[in-house]
């Protein structure tokens, strides 16, 4: 809803430009190696494939769950030592609802997610100066659309697994050593094995990409903003599912108010208010959001003071993964390891949920040939997903406008999409999601 309807709003004043364990597994498997594998006569190509998926978050997972209809075998290593809770909201749709349809989630996402009434824009004092109903989502979509925590749709993925794939939490690749038919891997903490390919699904800073592509800057590009979020229990607000946005010149918060008592907060600041602070941990996050948000008013004061009790904030870039390619002899990547989108785009999980799909069923189709699957899966997703880049690029400004002038108009703006035919015209653009996916034969 922030990115799509931010988009939507950004398009119509500027004319378009062409802790769980690990599964035990015998040290007798472990130690064959790649042994008791079927060759095609006359080349390298195997019918099944061992591949460790660094990152359990939304792509590894999605991607753990197609490898395994398909008959491959799975490692799928995750640094923190339980699936991650908390973090932000995000809006689902388009190939990622696809996807989980698929999947046979939809009905756990229906039951954990919700459906927020409206977007509203605020003023210092709390009087309504822009907004439009979500209704428009759900229309264009046809009711495919919802809201729900990321760390809950990824618990959800998670949990399709059922327990049938290898897991090491509290551990990461440390080292990748491409010996011609088969990979080396080292870990943080377990012993080395060999496998056929390597996946990083290990997000904006992924370490895979790292290891196999080259160092950060090379490929994140900075959006000029940084965002933080946190959740609460006890926060007291009157308009349950109701979007609360307030804005000053470069820094904008958000307060969502869910069922059951939860109060989710996003925070968005252009990157010269943090005055290079640097944040190593969580107590330094506090300090600069306090900093930061300290003169906005609205209800900053007291969001501030209950921040001090919340539990972890997420606090990163805003950011974009740009690449050339996303495969490497024996690695690829998938999610924002490959292609970030940015936070603000509003639809970074559903991209995972494709990338790995196609992945996975690129590798089924060409039966585990994994460099014309390679080739194909860059083929079928990187313009997709590169168009998504450049246009969430372009509308990034409207979350945390530079001037005061910028942010009384973006709210004035948003007035517009409340219109039945302005909405549907412009929101349309924005949520229909151009391209169709494959109807992959998993085994």
């Amino acid at each position: 809803m922030r990115g799509a309807a931010l988009d939507a709003a950004w398009r119509l004043r500027v004319p378009k430009v062409k802790k769980t364990q690990a599964i035990a597994r015998p040290k007798a498997e472990v130690d064959r190696g790649l042994s008791g594998y079927q060759f095609t006569h006359g080349t390298t190509r195997k019918t099944k494939v061992r591949v460790a998926i660094n990152g359990a978050g939304i792509g590894g997972p999605t991607l753990a769950y197609w490898l395994m209809r398909g008959g491959h075998e799975v490692l799928l290593v995750e640094q923190a030592p339980a699936l991650r809770t908390g973090g932000y909201i995000i809006d689902f749709w388009g190939v990622g609802y696809d996807i989980a349809e698929k999947m046979g989630l939809l009905p756990r996402i229906k039951e954990i997610g919700f459906q927020a009434k409206e977007a509203r824009y605020v003023d210092g004092q709390g009087r309504k100066r822009g907004g439009f109903s979500v209704d428009v989502f759900r229309r264009i979509t046809d009711g495919r659309f919802i809201e729900l925590a990321r760390s809950e749709l990824a618990a959800t993925i998670y949990g399709a697994l059922e327990g049938k794939v290898e897991t090491l939490f509290g551990d990461s690749i440390a080292a990748i050593k491409d010996e011609g038919e088969s990979v080396q891997v080292s870990f943080d903490r377990a012993g080395p094995r060999k496998f056929d390919l390597v996946v990083g699904a290990d997000g904006l800073h992924s370490r895979v990409r790292r290891l196999a592509f080259g160092p950060d800057e090379k490929f994140e590009v900075s959006l000029g903003y940084h965002v933080a979020a946190f959740e609460v229990e006890d926060y007291k607000a009157h308009d349950e599912l109701i979007a609360i946005n307030h804005g000053v010149a470069g820094r904008m918060v958000f307060r969502l108010s869910m069922s059951g008592g939860r109060t989710l907060f996003l925070f968005v600041f252009r990157d010269e208010y943090a005055h290079g602070a640097k944040v190593a941990d969580d107590k330094d996050r506090r300090s600069v959001l306090r900093e930061v948000f300290a003169d906005v008013g609205w209800e900053c004061p007291r969001i501030l003071e209950i921040m001090e009790t919340a539990g972890e904030i997420y606090f990163d870039r805003v950011s974009q993964i740009r690449m050339d390619r996303w495969t490497r002899g024996r690695v690829a990547l998938v999610g924002d390891a490959a292609a970030c989108v940015s936070l603000l785009a509003g639809e970074g999980t559903g991209l995972a949920m494709a990338e790995a799909y196609v992945l996975a069923g690129e590798l089924q189709r060409s039966e585990s040939d994994h460099a014309a699957a390679f080739a194909r899966y860059e083929q079928r997703m990187m313009p997709f997903v590169q168009g998504k880049q450049e246009s969430a690029a372009k509308f990034a400004s409207t979350f945390a406008p530079k001037s005061t002038l910028g942010v009384w108009f973006r709210d004035k703006v948003s007035n517009l999409l409340r219109v039945p035919f302005i909405a549907n015209y412009f929101i349309g653009r924005v949520v229909r999601d151009e391209i169709e996916l494959p109807d992959y034969q998993f085994r």
